[in-house]
């Protein structure tokens, strides 16, 4: 059963990325020249409603998760 929740997990996750990439993309489009700004803006605008969401200490869990992949990608794409 953990298999399955998982699972479905991370087809929800997988879907509110498509959603936040296409935000993403408009919001660079219009900001232009400032497209680099915006992005990581909306990643501290998105940190910050995630810890009114949940808590600091799940927003650090996760965003060490993500720095972990980043991290793996980089090592992965050298060899």
């Amino acid at each position: 059963m953990t298999d399955t929740n998982n699972s479905a997990a991370e087809q929800l996750f997988d879907k509110a990325l498509d959603i936040a990439e296409r935000h993403l993309e408009a919001a660079m489009k219009e900001g232009g020249s400032l497209s680099a700004y915006v992005a990581v803006a909306m990643i501290e605008v998105a940190v910050n409603q995630a810890v009114d969401e949940t808590s600091h200490e799940d927003v650090v869990d996760m965003l060490r998760d993500l720095a972990n992949q980043i991290e793996q990608d980089g090592e992965d794409d050298e060899e």
